[in-house]
């Protein structure tokens, strides 16, 4: 993070959108469109990871969430990413379900279930997949945002303390450890 992000957090920044702020709007997505490319290129499969498709779902996700900032209330730190995550879930899902349903007119290839699964669902097979999410959605609120940021976004230890309001890096640090302790047991039993 830069200057800048250091001296506003999303909660900040999404009030100065709401002010009129064009520049915070920039700075905002600025913080965001990284993360949520590489977290889309993972989850889509092979057929649809190009850099085009992800940047179309990402737009998407960011289009849909600032045409709604003027309501959004972040009633916790992490609401906006939980947000902007649930937004580009969907619209991946939505992309996998148009893909499945274009017409028998189409190239036949491109019609066909791609037979490789997303980034993720290859390094944690589909059941795995499907157990975490079951599980991330069972752990409190704000050990599921820490989780998803260190682990679906790659964000740094004091990132996330930042972006949470936590003391420091190792307090974050150590929720985090202790929420995948708890994440591991759901998904084992």
């Amino acid at each position: 993070m830069g200057d800048t992000d250091r001296l506003e957090n999303t909660t900040q920044l999404i009030g100065l959108i709401q002010a009129g702020d064009s520049g915070a709007r920039e700075r905002l997505i600025g913080r965001y469109l990284p993360m949520l490319r590489k977290w889309a290129h993972g989850r889509l499969p092979l057929s649809g990871r190009d850099l085009a498709e992800t940047d179309d779902l990402v737009q998407i996700t960011f289009l849909r969430a600032l045409n709604r900032l003027d309501t959004f209330e972040s009633q916790r730190p992490g609401a906006f990413l939980a947000y902007l995550r649930t937004i580009l879930m969907n619209a991946v899902r939505e992309e996998l379900r148009r893909r499945k349903s274009v017409p028998a007119t189409a190239n036949l290839l491109e019609t066909l279930p791609s037979p490789q699964a997303s980034l993720v669902e290859q390094a944690i097979g589909r059941q795995t997949l499907e157990a975490y999410e079951s599980a991330l959605s069972r752990l409190p609120e704000n050990k599921r945002v820490a989780v998803v940021m260190r682990i679906e976004f790659e964000m740094s230890y004091q990132e996330i303390a930042d972006e949470l309001e936590m003391r420091s890096a190792n307090s974050t640090r150590m929720m985090i450890v202790r929420a995948l302790e708890e994440l591991a047991g759901a998904i084992a039993s």
